[in-house]
């Protein structure tokens, strides 16, 4: 899987980053974060590649937009996963911990990083994380909210994504300075909330007297995100 291609999608309205990924040889294909506004996109993108959609991949229930995990499940078929800590009843597929999924010749690594929300997940390829709203470039994930919490997070990052490779290139599920990517090296040395040295009782302390305003449309978007982004009477339809 050393030749998988990627492709990184950005929704500017929430600064979201969604990424397709696919073997070159076989055109299978996942997406991880996909976002409803820009379905159109992505549909138009997998039919122009000749891909086959077989996952969608979620790396938390999203607080800040709305998932296009369902839309593409009903458009394309494709299994929707998250983790089981989700409470979602409309996933096709409830992730765990060391859990890999097949992508064409090879396999992507499911690795449980909590702290974000309990339900965050990172997934691995070799030489890439996609870590979503848990290690972001030069920042993290807040956890004022939800099941967020301040030393698990700490924990997450530091056992879970700072152990891997310092070459590993971090792909964020969010940037909002212009970043596109990192690598865990840069990270360690350079975030300036979580890495050079910061001890977790110092992270503990900056997290929980954040002043940060609500995430964007929270009650609306974590609704709807249990149900893979899709009414209630579609979700449960469309659910394989």
């Amino acid at each position: 899987m050393h030749n998988l291609n990627v492709h990184q999608l950005c929704e500017p309205g929430s600064y979201t980053y969604s990424y397709l990924l696919w073997d070159p040889t076989t055109l299978d294909a996942a997406i991880i974060d996909p976002v409803r506004a820009m379905v159109g996109r992505d549909l138009k993108l997998i039919r122009e590649l000749g891909l086959t959609l077989r996952y969608t991949l979620e790396t938390h229930i999203h607080s800040d937009h709305i998932t296009g995990s369902g839309l593409l499940r009903q458009t394309l078929d494709s299994l929707v996963m998250l983790h089981e800590n989700c409470g979602s009843k409309y996933a096709d597929v409830l992730l765990r911990d060391g859990d890999r999924i097949p992508l064409g010749s090879g396999k992507i690594t499911v690795i449980h990083t909590p702290g974000h929300t309990d339900s965050d997940i990172s997934y691995l390829v070799p030489g890439i994380a996609f870590t979503g709203d848990t290690l972001l470039i030069r920042s993290c994930g807040r956890t004022d909210y939800s099941s967020g919490n301040a030393g698990v997070l700490f924990d997450s990052i530091n056992s879970q994504l700072f152990s891997l490779p310092d070459h590993t290139r971090v792909y964020p599920g969010h940037d909002y300075n212009g970043f596109s990517c990192s690598t865990i090296g840069e990270e360690k040395l350079h975030n300036p909330r979580i890495g050079n040295g910061m001890t977790r009782e110092r992270f503990i302390t900056v997290m929980n007297n954040l002043r940060m305003d609500p995430p964007r449309a929270i009650h609306e978007a974590v609704s709807s995100n249990l149900r893979c982004g899709m009414p209630g009477s579609e979700a449960a339809v469309i659910r394989h």
